[in-house]
């Protein structure tokens, strides 16, 4: 699928539910016929028009409550997303790919971002300092 100017593979979830809300847009033109604005925007209103940055955020937030999730700002969740990949293995020429980076230190600067788990390596190294046997971090 094109996102942006590159093309991205995407995850078969996300995939799913783009085909799906294509399709109610397909029937929410029709309905309106030339009223309808053809944005091409993936998220927009009934009408087609697309949505502020403000009308996404307050949407997402909704969403967000609704579900019981804690809050974040959305585009911390972008960091999030890069962060898990990394976790995971993905090379970092792919991490800046997806993020539309043309260079990989910009993308491990903002997007990776170490968790606690990462850091106990380092833990047990200053342990070991002092010549105490590393111990478990609790």
């Amino acid at each position: 699928m094109s996102c942006g100017e590159r093309d991205l593979p995407l995850p078969a979830p996300v995939l799913a539910t783009l085909k799906a809300f294509r399709a109610l847009q397909a029937e929410e033109r029709l309905a309106l016929g030339e009223a309808y604005v053809v944005s091409g925007y993936v998220v927009v209103h009934e009408s087609g028009e697309a949505f502020t940055v403000k009308q996404l955020r307050r949407r997402a937030y909704r969403l967000i409550k609704l579900f019981g999730l804690r809050r974040v700002r959305l585009y911390d969740a972008r960091s999030s997303c890069f962060t898990f990949l990394v976790d995971n293995g993905v090379p970092d020429h792919v991490l800046a790919r997806w993020a539309g980076h043309t260079n990989v230190q910009t993308t491990k600067k903002w997007y990776a971002k170490p968790n606690v788990e990462d850091l106990r390596g380092a833990a047990t190294t200053w342990d070991g300092l002092h010549g105490n046997a590393p111990e478990e971090q609790g």
